[in-house]
């Protein structure tokens, strides 16, 4: 008797309960990390990102509805480095229009870099994370967060 009620309990979770698609899938992204000297204290933080075909992040400025969850950069404090402006996107933005989106909206496909300037006063690392959000045509994965980490010396 125990056992059929297990079953019964049991059935109906396995024939219904199905994982999101999204959490099935891998994410499409592949970034690399580089610090480019440009003077003796002016370093450029490069964040590359490579996206497999049919994947796209939105721009930093993706007009639309407001909706998109846009890439966004954060730096730990560190007294060594000081920030100048904001990360600048570099690739071949797109600009559509799209179902389910009022407006137009720029993305990237493929590869973009997001370059951020600093002036270092001597050896540090620079940490902090990066949160972005993909797609494709039919879907977005969920927003994830990336630890980065840049040495100069």
């Amino acid at each position: 008797m125990q056992l059929l009620k297990y079953f019964l309990f049991f059935t109906p979770v396995f024939l219904f309960a199905r994982p999101s698609q999204a959490q099935m899938i891998e994410d499409p992204s592949s970034w690399t990390y580089e610090a480019k000297k440009i003077s003796a204290t002016e370093y450029q933080l490069i964040f590359h990102l490579d996206l497999k075909s049919g994947w796209h992040i939105w721009a930093m400025k993706p007009g639309g509805d407001g909706f998109q969850i846009v890439p966004s950069f954060t730096f730990d404090k560190n007294a060594k480095v000081k920030l100048k402006g904001k990360p600048a996107e570099h690739g071949q933005s797109v600009t559509t229009t799209m179902d389910g989106i009022e407006g137009k909206i720029t993305y990237f496909s493929g590869k973009v870099d997001y370059v951020q300037t600093v002036t270092v006063t001597g050896n540090t690392n620079i940490t902090g994370k990066h949160e972005y959000q993909v797609c494709n045509d039919n879907m977005c994965l969920p927003p994830k967060d990336r630890n980065f980490s840049f040495a100069i010396k």
